[in-house]
């Protein structure tokens, strides 16, 4: 049996889009489930397109997402060079071959004279009804072309594909796509002006002598895929084509369409994996790891898109994907892309990891707020306040009152939970505090509880003002985790700043 190998295969023109990202994450689960082979390869033949530094922000992505190539650019191989601009010799050998077979013929038609034909053929297609009006080698002498080569007339090589046939897509995932050859046009496969294939012959070449067995990409390359199997028939590879899944595409969360970064702009969440610096135009744009996102939650939440499990379970891990992954349960319809759902993968993943782990990640946030803390107590916060939260960053404004005592108050709260004997109960309660030589969580409850029910006051009232008091608003775990948590000494401290600096019995509280 043919070993399965897959590929990923870029082009480094920019930020990885999150689309490109499942691709990927989808030919790594299929390789793995079958024992194959990952290689990654990048598509660097239209170099007007080239960006610098993309090539190593796609590799960072996948480094930090924990998808693993077997081989290709940075990772070694067999099959090598993987950067299709070091095999120019290579694609060379095989557009003289389509040449000399009568399978492609040179072009000679330049974008000033293929314009004017447009405006006067409607729908203009370069194949087999017009190409015999244009400038190429069917339609001049062997000598003519041999000489406008000589003066260094630029060219383009172009598939002739004969109409009249019906091309079959054997997909995974959409059964037998059939398609007339007469909508094809005559594609270009090689450009003189820079040496280079384009996509479509260097793509089926690499493949092919890199021996892939299956190519599993986005719908937007279906339309492509008719060509490539005349390509391989062209060359007499049909026996080692490739099976091919067309991934549904990732639609907006609203409205119709493709995913863009527009509309994670307009709506607050990434789509790219790392943050993105164009170095063009200098843009900015957020990545899912810079915005807090676990790579483990991204990668949850990306698989699900477009493929069901056929059961209930939401949450797998890699290991858990790689073995329930079935590529035919892929979607033939777009995946709506509900970054919602993303963020509550991201919670998920928050509960699941350890509370050192989080107090790990949560430590640079609060050293880099002054303060100076033990990591066993920043653990402490961490496990009252996870739960609260769906990002590491959130964690700062929900609790640094653990860490720095208020200097305000909340007028809202004030209002609402400050009473008129606020101040009399509180200071009642700083003495009775004041004489606790336990201070543990479980004995200020049992004394101050004991102490309510004595006093006839409204348990309610009591913790709301105590609240108030020491973080400052009515918000937060339970009082008594706090007050153990800031000790006896720094509670009581608040508590008489708070008895000090809010109305006092009798003043006005705006009610």
């Amino acid at each position: 049996m043919r070993r399965v190998r897959v590929r990923f295969a870029p082009s480094p023109t920019g930020a990885l889009h999150i689309g490109g990202v499942r691709t990927a994450l989808y030919n790594y689960l299929f390789a793995r489930q079958n024992g194959g082979d990952l290689v990654f390869r990048i598509e660097d033949t239209d170099s007007s397109r080239f960006v610098p530094g993309a090539e190593d922000y796609i590799i960072e992505s996948f480094r930090w997402l924990g998808i693993k190539f077997d081989e290709g650019v940075s990772f070694g191989g067999e099959y090598g060079p993987y950067r299709q601009s070091e095999r120019r010799k290579i694609y060379k050998k095989y557009v003289d071959q389509l040449l000399n077979e009568g399978k492609a013929y040179i072009a000679f038609d330049t974008p000033e004279e293929l314009e004017q034909v447009r405006q006067k053929v409607q729908n203009f297609q370069y194949d087999a009804k017009t190409r015999g009006m244009m400038r190429n080698s069917l339609t001049l002498s062997k000598e003519e072309v041999d000489e406008l080569i000589a003066e260094g007339r630029q060219y383009v090589v172009r598939f002739k594909i004969e109409p009249g046939e019906e091309v079959h897509v054997n997909d995974m995932i959409r059964g037998d796509v059939v398609i007339k050859s007469d909508i094809l046009d005559d594609k270009v496969l090689y450009k003189s002006a820079d040496e280079l294939p384009t996509y479509h012959l260097a793509n089926i070449v690499d493949d092919h002598l890199m021996e892939i067995s299956h190519v599993i990409r986005g719908e937007e390359w279906l339309p492509s895929a008719p060509l490539h199997v005349l390509l391989y028939r062209a060359f007499g590879w049909e026996d080692t084509m490739p099976r091919f899944a067309h991934l549904p595409l990732l639609l907006k969360p609203d409205g119709k369409g493709k995913l863009s970064k527009r509309d994670g702009d307009r709506l607050g969440f990434p789509v790219f994996p790392l943050e993105w610096h164009d170095p063009k135009t200098g843009e900015v744009s957020n990545g899912f790891r810079e915005q807090g996102y676990f790579p483990e939650a991204v990668i949850n939440f990306l698989a699900l898109l477009g493929w069901n499990p056929g059961t209930e379970q939401e949450m797998f891990s890699l290991d858990e994907l790689v073995e329930a992954f079935d590529i035919s349960k892929c979607s033939k319809a777009g995946a709506r892309f509900d970054f919602q759902k993303g963020i509550w993968f991201n919670h998920e993943y928050m509960l699941k990891k350890s509370d050192e782990e989080i107090a790990n990640l949560f430590a640079p946030i609060v050293f880099n707020y002054g303060v100076e803390e033990s990591m066993e107590r920043i653990t402490q916060v961490v496990h009252m306040m996870k739960d609260r939260v769906n990002f590491v960053s959130e964690l700062w404004s929900l609790c640094s009152f653990f860490f720095i005592p208020p200097t305000e108050y909340d007028e809202k709260t004030v209002r609402k939970r400050w009473k008129e004997d606020s101040p009399e109960v509180m200071t009642e309660l700083a003495e009775l505090l004041e004489g606790l030589d336990d201070f543990s969580l479980e004995n200020q409850e049992k004394v101050v509880m004991a102490w309510v029910e004595q006093k006839g006051y409204k348990l309610g009232d009591v913790m709301n003002a105590f609240r108030l008091a020491l973080v400052g608003i009515g918000k937060g775990p339970g009082m008594f985790d706090i007050s153990a948590f800031l000790g006896k000494s720094e509670t009581l401290r608040r508590l008489r700043r708070a008895i000090d600096e809010l109305p006092k019995g009798g003043e006005s509280n705006n009610e």
